[in-house]
């Protein structure tokens, strides 16, 4: 919940934004339900980082909202099953300050009870960029 103060400080600072017309740019973490119809199974969540480009975190974070909901879908695969992307709703937004080479964009500490097993699906996963993206010389 809100407080009365947090909204009155959203809208001033959207209202002092736009008087000022600076704009920020924000990364914002959107999660998807993708249900397939012939699947009775565990659910599918898509994450996807997006930039956004805003005047302050309460604009950013409605302007998030609205590209997920706009890229909400329903079609019908090769397979003939329904598939559904549902939006669920922005998990994260966090400001970027600075562009530069090498500057972090977004961190998330993965916790898996079978490390060996995750260490290796990241580098097995490394070598199939590698020989399928990257041009090493």
């Amino acid at each position: 919940h809100y407080s009365l103060f947090t909204i009155h400080y959203s809208l001033f600072t959207i209202h002092y934004s736009l008087f000022t017309n600076i704009s920020m740019w924000y990364i914002a973490k959107l999660v998807f339900n993708i249900n397939i119809s012939s699947r009775n199974d565990a659910d599918q969540f898509d994450e996807q980082l997006k930039l956004i480009e805003a005047v302050s975190p309460a604009d950013a974070f409605f302007r998030a909202r609205t590209i997920g909901k706009r890229e909400e879908d329903e079609f019908v695969n090769s397979n003939n099953d329904t598939v559904i992307w549902k939006f669920i709703d922005v998990a994260d937004l966090k400001p970027l300050s600075e562009f530069s080479h090498g500057t972090s964009v977004y961190s998330f500490t993965h916790v898996d009870e079978d490390a060996d097993d995750y260490i290796n699906f990241v580098q097995r996963k490394a070598m199939y960029l590698q020989s399928r993206d990257i041009a090493f010389a």
